[in-house]
């Protein structure tokens, strides 16, 4: 049977195939972004090779230059003749190359552009080195020799290899010795400094209250006695350390023949990626990938790694879902269940739907004003007036940051949990209800728990949009570098009370706030990388649970 045009458009199929190839066209779209970043985040890990050639600049000088391509492109004659270059009148277009030459600390920047009709005697020498520091950025260029305690223990010429396995060991012990440093003043130093830092609270509190007598001073000052000699054997080892640790150096060798002596203190690792197999390589690209997921940042958040912020933004998450969830759900059974049908219910719904629209900055002010400088202000004069005038809550922290964030989320949550109780058949209660239930007994036994999946898709919603979320948090909680992660050892162990950094924030930091912009641009694709990674994560946490919920109470619903 032949089906004429105007009544294909009538049965509706044309929108049901509309709507299918939308959505197919924006899963391919997100698809193709995240590979996008993938490819560009994760690629940069990967050992690139360093090419040697020998450069002529704009004045006609040539330099030999030593580093990465990081990439090429196409120029117009008229772009290079603007800048004062010659090209010939035949000639369109001219390719650069931007090359990653490291070593700051001696030419002033990291990056060069170069035309690549300027490059001669272009080579790839085995033995060039890749190291990568604590400061300064990444050197490249040659190792000469290898000193301990300021005396020469071998030297080799630039096209010789057999101090590089004894350099190899040395930076292992290093390496070894830094992180034995790292734990120490993180840990046990830390841990010191913070008991004493309350009892200096304790003191101050005692003076406030009038309980400052001799025999509660010499109690403090007994456990301070006790902290300090503890301080000072730490002190000690810390000491032993340090000196150990700078023993041993590299003497080092640029392409265009500058010499310099880099201490092993500053090296995080070196290699020579020219000389190393497929199998060297995948090694060095996972400890790079694993260093970048669980090393803190360096170099201004353009080298290192991000775990404090993957930290910071689980943690306010699963804070922030804590706090909405009970209140959404709250309301939501208050206006389906509880409050009188009419005009001020339907007002309150309306309200609800318009505060997900409100711009995400205005919840910042408002968690700013309200939470930081109102509620923290007034917590500290009443909780914690010894601290004064140091603010303890009455400063951006991770508790205003996940209230602030969980008002934002709150009407996401209130809908969709009002969406699953008007789902539930009118029956079921009265089913309840007919069996003696009381109707508090048969909310809580049977009513929520049917809606419980529809809880679970508010709060899968409120952790997709508040984990991506940045703008707020840049006034009440969020900073560029965290000195100590919100969760310790020290009671009470989660501080509420203190800044933490974000996935969300890094990246803007990284990508807009860099002083190096080229070096940080890869880390701006990684970090978005994680940060999708982290959400994604979230949300299949959530919707696996959704799922187990349904799947629990479905025969409820037949």
């Amino acid at each position: 049977m032949r089906i004429s045009f105007k009544d294909w458009v009538k049965s509706g199929s044309p929108w049901i195939w509309l709507n299918a190839g939308a959505v197919a066209i924006s899963v391919m779209l997100v698809l193709g972004l995240v590979a996008i970043i993938a490819v560009r985040g994760l690629a940069h890990f990967w050992p690139a090779e360093l090419q040697e050639s020998l450069a002529t600049d704009l004045q006609g000088q040539q330099r030999m230059q030593l580093g990465e391509v990081v990439e090429v492109e196409q120029v117009t004659a008229e772009q290079l003749r603007g800048a004062g270059y010659e090209v010939h009148a035949d000639s369109d277009f001219l390719n650069r190359q931007l090359m990653k030459v490291g070593n700051r600390d001696i030419y002033g920047f990291d990056f060069r552009w170069v035309l690549q009709r300027d490059l001669q005697d272009i080579s790839y020498p085995p033995y060039a080195v890749a190291m990568e520091r604590r400061e300064w950025g990444n050197f490249y260029g040659y190792l000469l020799g290898i000193t301990e305690n300021g005396e020469l223990l071998g030297e080799q010429e630039r096209g010789e290899n057999h101090l590089w396995e004894e350099a190899q060991k040395r930076i292992d012990r290093a390496v070894d010795i830094y992180w034995e440093i790292h734990a120490l003043e993180k840990q046990d130093i830390g841990a010191i400094n913070y008991e004493l830092e309350q009892l200096r609270l304790e003191e101050r509190r005692l003076e406030l209250e009038g309980e400052d007598t001799p025999e509660n001073l010499a109690r403090l000052e007994a456990e301070r006695q006790k902290w300090d000699q503890e301080y000072q054997a730490l002190l000690q080892r810390l000491n032993a350390l340090n000196e150990d640790f700078s023993r041993d150096s590299f003497l080092m060798e640029t392409t265009d023949g500058y010499k310099l002596e880099i201490g092993l203190e500053e090296v995080v690792r070196a290699y020579q990626p020219n000389n190393m197999n497929l199998f060297q390589q995948i090694g060095h690209y996972f400890d790079k990938v694993w260093e970048f997921v669980s090393e803190d940042p360096r170099e201004a958040n353009t080298e290192g790694g991000i775990f404090p912020a993957i930290f910071g933004t689980v943690l306010m998450v699963l804070i922030m879902s804590v706090i909405v969830t009970p209140f959404g759900v709250m309301a939501a059974v208050y206006l389906r269940e509880y409050a009188k049908q009419g005009f001020l219910t339907r007002t309150i719904r309306i309200a609800v739907n318009n505060l997900a629209g409100v711009p995400s900055i205005v919840y910042g002010v408002f968690g700013l004003g309200f939470f930081v400088y109102f509620v923290g202000g007034n917590l500290d004069e009443i909780f914690y007036p010894e601290a004064l005038p140091a603010p303890t809550f009455g400063t951006p922290g991770l508790m205003w940051a996940s209230l602030t964030l969980a008002l934002l989320t709150l009407p996401v949550v209130i809908v969709a949990t009002e969406e699953g109780l008007s789902r539930i058949p009118r029956s079921v209660r009265e089913g309840s209800l007919a069996l003696g239930a009381t109707k508090a007994e048969t909310l809580w036994r049977v009513v929520l728990p049917m809606a419980s999946p529809a809880m679970m898709t508010g709060v899968i919603l409120a952790v997709a949009r508040a984990a991506g979320e940045v703008a707020p948090l840049m006034l009440v909680g969020v900073v560029k570098l965290a000195p100590n992660l919100p969760l310790d050892g020290n009671a009470p162990f989660l501080h509420l009370d203190r800044q933490f950094m974000h996935l969300g924030f890094h990246i803007y930091d990284v990508g807009f706030q860099s002083p190096n912009v080229e070096a940080a641009r890869p880390l701006v694709y990684a970090t978005a990388l994680m940060l999708v990674a982290v959400i994604a994560s979230l949300n299949l946490a959530a919707i696996a649970i959704r799922n187990r919920l349904r799947e629990k109470f479905r025969a409820l619903d037949m």
